[in-house]
């Protein structure tokens, strides 16, 4: 005769640990980034189609030395703003118009840990953008220098501005012009920004504005550490720190979930 003990097989419910929720969500909206071709083509597409073809062909006058090295920290700043900046904007501004967010928000994950697993999940983008980038970049004949720990400082400032700017646009916009805006935006920074058009191009004054945009901070940062072989680039540092605490700011206070 077997004896069952009281209490064995009680259900327990509630909600998971904290750290396994946040994991959880972040593999998803990994998942569901990876798995999206319009987020493929902006991510990973045109950014490599960008550093093979400008390094191939000599469209644009770089300046002394390959082209290559030029045009590789530009575009590990263009993958950084596809992923943190257009990509999270888009995708977020239709979750809040579907009704997404209003239901996460009302699950046992608070919003913050919403927030964290978006992170998460365009650091771990970015983390295979680079990669990918990375091993183009060498086959094409790149000579990188400078220190490593500047450049992860500069990725990491930069990806919290733009996550800040992305996330602030989505949850204050219709998903509609979120959508078309996002767009413009990469536009225009991708040609004004110092990513493929040398920034001495410009007049001075226009260059005096343009290297206060967060892509031009973090292209410029990048290139004068990675082909230059300066050591930390306080300055532009300094601009992606700005941006990244007004924007996130900002997100925080203005971003609604409905």
């Amino acid at each position: 005769m077997t004896t069952t003990i009281p209490g064995t097989y009680t259900p327990r419910p509630g909600a998971a640990p904290l750290p396994r929720m946040i994991a959880a969500q972040a593999i998803l909206e990994t998942k569901m980034l990876l798995r999206n071709g319009e987020q493929l083509l902006l991510t990973v597409v045109i950014p490599t189609l960008l550093l093979v073809l400008f390094s191939s062909v000599d469209i644009v006058d770089t300046g002394k030395g390959k082209s290559v090295d030029f045009l590789t920290p530009g575009i590990l700043a263009l993958a950084v703003m596809s992923t943190a900046f257009t990509g999270q904007a888009i995708a977020t501004g239709f979750e809040r118009r579907y009704g997404v967010l209003k239901r996460l928000a009302s699950s046992p994950l608070p919003r913050w840990g919403l927030m964290t697993a978006k992170t998460a999940s365009v650091l771990v983008t970015e983390v295979l953008q680079i990669i990918l980038l990375t091993a183009i970049a060498f086959a094409l004949g790149w000579s990188p220098h400078g220190n490593p720990f500047a450049v992860l400082l500069l990725l990491v400032l930069g990806t919290a501005a733009f996550s800040g700017l992305g996330l602030l646009m989505a949850g204050t916009l219709k998903a509609e012009a979120t959508l078309a805006a996002a767009n413009l935006v990469f536009l225009l920074l991708l040609v004004g920004g110092g990513v493929i058009v040398p920034m001495d191009k410009y007049p001075s004054g226009v260059q005096d504005v343009l290297g206060l945009l967060p892509i031009s901070a973090l292209s410029d940062g990048l290139r004068d550490v990675l082909q230059h072989g300066a050591g930390m680039p306080w300055g532009d540092l300094g601009i992606l720190g700005v941006w990244a605490v007004v924007g996130l700011g900002a997100a925080g206070a203005f971003f609604r979930w409905e």
